[in-house]
């Protein structure tokens, strides 16, 4: 299915909810020293809770992807948490080990915003029903895209990548990421403002604001004049590239196997 058509897919994937995970709001009070992991599989709604919350308090996470079939990261999650579930969060600042998006939320809030999170009531009901939702939009003929393992060489460094959430040009090259079972550096780049919102073409054009509104909207613009996502970099052949349909086949290109 062509990328752009997936787009608008995952553009109403993102209006059933509400956009969350593309500004971000109540950020982190300070980043981790060490960068945190999650063991993730991009398809799963819960997974997506807890990316969504990652966004938006603008934490880098190091993502371990565990699709359906996957022998890269399921063991080593089985080892490190005692079951394969997912998410599965390790953040080796506190030693601590949690599964469940909910648990897993009220953690960061609490370790990193330095407050207490929200009780838990219907609404959380309601959130993780549209995160189902959301997540269901991903189906295609053969299958959720980001569900099921696929064979791909084995990369020496992880791979980088910027993106938000809520982003629709992000997600197809999350997926591929997840069933290559490619680790890579999840670099949150969500919005800072109003004046980022819309294509970076229209955006620019009409707001002329500034583009580093936060962390790594801001390393973009210094490093490449712009700011868009998804980009990529990968350490191990020296390639940064932007347009999600180029990244999909230099992935496929460079580590799929058959």
């Amino acid at each position: 299915m062509p990328t752009k058509v997936d787009a608008l897919i995952y553009a109403f994937a993102g209006t059933v909810r509400g956009w969350r995970g593309s500004m971000v709001r109540g950020r982190s009070l300070e980043q981790p020293a060490q960068m945190l992991k999650l063991y993730d599989i991009e398809s799963s709604p819960y997974c997506r809770l807890v990316r969504e919350v990652l966004t938006e308090m603008d934490l880098d996470v190091l993502i371990l992807p565990c699709p359906q079939g996957g022998t890269r990261f399921r063991m080593e999650a089985l080892q490190v948490g005692g079951r394969q579930q997912f998410p599965l969060l390790v953040d080796g600042n506190t030693g601590a080990t949690l599964y469940e998006s909910a648990d897993i939320v009220d953690y960061l809030v609490r370790t990193y915003r330095k407050r207490q999170p929200r009780l838990r009531s219907v609404a959380h009901q309601l959130t993780l029903a549209s995160s189902y939702l959301a997540s269901a939009l991903m189906s295609r003929p053969g299958g959720i895209a980001g569900a099921k393992a696929r064979s791909a060489r084995v990369p020496e460094q992880p791979l980088e990548l910027y993106s938000f959430e809520a982003s629709p040009f992000s997600k197809p090259v999350r997926a591929r990421l997840c069933e290559l079972e490619l680790p890579y550096i999840l670099r949150n780049t969500g919005k800072g403002g109003w004046k980022d919102l819309g294509p970076p073409n229209f955006r620019d054009k009409l707001f002329k604001g500034a583009m580093g509104t936060t962390r790594n909207r801001k390393w973009l613009a210094e490093h490449t004049g712009r700011v868009q996502v998804p980009y990529l970099i990968d350490a191990n052949t020296g390639v940064a590239m932007y347009e999600s349909q180029q990244i999909l086949q230099y992935l496929d290109k460079t580590y799929a196997l058959g």
